[in-house]
């Protein structure tokens, strides 16, 4: 009996083959086109990319600074925002990207500073942001600072780990921000303000000697896609977050008919719909509906962790590592989102990695892909997640990307206020430092 339905399921999948092949001539070209066509797509992509010329530019920050992140809002908005429809010429042949900047707070022997990365040709825009809104500031371009550690795994002068990290919520569900911190209301009393940003500023002005903690922010204007599961169809971060409070609302609705027959209900119709929604679910939703308010950034998080073996032990970079996981705890809100660690460079136990080949390839992509701001558009073979026996020997690990507003944006980047006393936090006199004459206009 067990014999014949072996060989029964035998013919059938042996059929089954014959007609795949029978009709290879419909279905082999569509794949084959396809797979041409995104190979090329990727090919002129990377070309344009491989043309662009970037600035690092640092930021030093006034002493005095008075205004809170809603001016980082504005900067954000009016310099970094060109978000743009691209035609089939500029997409499939230019091989033209959306631009994307990449916010850096670097610590480094417990000195602070703060970066921004952009293509050249947005460099004086951004400029001219900053001196709109922070006039005292001094903003200069300067030599990239991941280039001065001189890594290549294995290694015997540097300790090097690195993560990332992404939202564990929906994208449209808010982080905690700096209104929720009451950072929005203009106080007199400069020390009563809480800013969410000041714990990693003191955590970084605490560096010792030989440590460095680099954190990165690559954003661009949100051109994230997603599937409707009611259109069926690719569409945009807005709408996604509302067919997700749609999906929140399903289990609270109802459909009644009209009690007095051939009446109709507010909605022309003799059905009429009913929610009840319980407070916490409200509350979520109304969050939401602030958050779509505001412009929408891809985001992609990064976090790099490295120190120098003659100054700092294996032991003391294990503490320093595990401090750098918690950086972003401030910003997670309970009954909202939170930020979470993926793709570390480490493994939990040692079976699995037991060449120790892998751990060395991901800390040497990690680090590389720090140097090169790289979320949106990796090389073709980090493009798709593979299957967990071929990870063992070749990590993929493709990089994660959120959607957040402009205004979670600039809670996690922004220039503090006097509240952030850390000594090696490098600032300027406000009577030093002039808007230059000469800026584009």
């Amino acid at each position: 009996m067990f014999t014949s339905i072996i060989a029964i399921l035998g013919a059938i999948i042996s059929f089954l083959f014959f007609l795949i092949g029978k009709v290879a001539f419909i279905w082999a070209p569509i794949i084959l086109m396809y797979t041409a066509f995104q190979l090329w797509h990727h090919f002129v992509s990377e070309r344009f990319i491989l043309g662009m010329q970037w600035s690092l530019l640092e930021i030093e920050v006034p002493r005095d600074v008075e205004k809170g992140p809603m001016a980082m809002e504005l900067i954000f908005t009016n310099a970094m925002y060109h978000a743009s429809q691209k035609g089939l010429w500029e997409v499939w042949f230019v091989g033209a990207v959306h631009f994307w900047y990449s916010l850096e707070i670097v610590g480094i022997d417990g000195v602070v500073k703060f970066y921004i990365r952009s293509p050249s040709r947005i460099r004086d825009v951004i400029e001219t942001q900053i001196y709109a809104q922070y006039p005292q500031a001094k903003v200069r371009d300067a030599e990239d600072y991941s280039m001065r550690v001189n890594f290549k795994a294995p290694d015997d002068d540097w300790h090097v780990w690195g993560t990332e990290f992404m939202l564990s919520e929906h994208d449209s569900i808010p982080l905690r921000t700096y209104v929720d911190y009451g950072l929005d209301k203009p106080t007199d009393k400069e020390q009563l303000k809480i800013d969410p940003l000041t714990p990693t500023i003191e955590y970084l002005g605490a560096l010792k000697r030989g440590e460095q903690v680099w954190i990165q922010h690559v954003v661009r204007p949100s051109s994230k896609s997603y599937h409707s599961h009611t259109t069926h169809k690719h569409i945009g971060w807005v709408e996604e977050a509302n067919e997700h409070m749609s999906r929140l609302m399903a289990p609270y609705t109802q459909q009644f008919r009209s009690t007095v027959a051939g009446q109709e209900n507010k909605t022309g119709s003799d059905f009429g719909v009913q929610i009840r929604l319980p407070d916490n679910v409200s509350a979520r939703i109304k969050k939401i509906q602030e958050k779509i308010q505001k412009q929408g950034f891809d985001i992609g998080i990064r976090v790099m962790v490295v120190a120098e073996k003659k100054y700092v032990s294996l032991d003391q970079f294990k503490n320093l590592r595990m401090s750098s996981r918690i950086l972003f705890r401030q910003f997670n809100n309970p009954d909202g989102n939170s930020i979470v660690r993926v793709n570390s460079t480490q493994f939990g136990a040692p079976y699995a990695d037991p060449t120790g080949l892998v751990l060395h390839k991901l800390q040497n992509r990690m680090l590389n892909w720090y140097r090169l701001r790289i979320f949106y558009h990796p090389p073709l073979w980090y493009s798709i997640n593979y299957p967990m026996l071929i990870e063992k020997f070749f990590p993929s690990r493709r990089p994660n990307i959120n959607v957040v507003n402009v205004q979670e944006l600039a809670t996690l980047f922004h220039f503090p206020g006097q509240v952030s006393q850390a000594p090696s936090f490098k600032r300027i006199e406000s009577k030093v430092a002039k808007p230059p004459s000469n800026l584009p206009i």
